[in-house]
């Protein structure tokens, strides 16, 4: 870390979780643990990581481009013709993979990626519809299964309209206990119950849990 070998003798050391919760001496914030998973992926796993306020921002600002440029692979346009070879481009991802699970290798291969999907956004680079597909497809199994990165902005939002449906099921069993609609009450738990989703009435009102 900072350049320095990690040891407690000279308190050049950090823990793992300290990095996500923000709770040390050495950086500025606390960073997503897919920031913190994708800054250490930027090594190869048998070398020498060295890692520093520095490094996790331009981590974090690099783990941002990823998940943008995936955010937009399915909306880009597409043509008649490709001018980028998307197989070759595939094919250079799974050649990391074998060299020993090359993990610099394979980030810089989809930045390669990256580069091409703002360039047919700017249509400046032209994909058929087949490739894009396989472009896509191929861009997110390698983020998401090989890599297993995270988009967690989406995961936030994607919470955030489970618990607005979750208050207003809340609410609409509330209303049925009230109007001594049994039948509807216990249909809202039950129904939720099967799906993994599990009601608790207390002393302050309804909660749920995920089973």
């Amino acid at each position: 870390m900072n350049g320095q070998r990690m040891s407690k003798s000279t308190g050049n050391y950090i823990l793992p979780m300290q990095l996500i919760s923000g709770e040390n001496d050495f950086f500025e914030k606390p960073f997503k643990p897919s920031v913190v998973r994708f800054c250490f992926m930027q090594a190869h796993y048998r070398s020498v990581l060295d890692i520093s306020n520095e490094a996790m921002l331009a981590a974090e600002k690099g783990f941002n481009r990823l998940m943008e440029a995936g955010k937009i692979l399915s909306s880009l346009p597409v043509s008649k013709n490709s001018s980028f070879d998307v197989q070759n481009w595939k094919q250079q991802c799974y050649n990391a993979m074998n060299d020993d699970f090359n993990s610099p290798i394979l980030i810089a291969q989809l930045f390669e990626g990256v580069r091409i999907i703002n360039l047919v956004k700017d249509g400046k680079e032209t994909l058929t519809e087949a490739d894009l597909r396989e472009l896509e497809a191929s861009f997110n199994a390698f983020v998401f299964e090989v890599l297993g990165l995270k988009d967690e902005q989406q995961a936030t939002e994607n919470n955030d309209k489970l618990d607005g449906v979750m208050q207003m099921l809340i609410q609409m069993r509330m209303e049925a206990r009230a109007n001594k609609d049994w039948t509807l009450s216990d249909k809202i738990r039950d129904e939720l119950k099967a799906i993994g989703i599990q009601l608790k009435d207390g002393k302050d009102g309804t909660t749920y849990s995920l089973e």
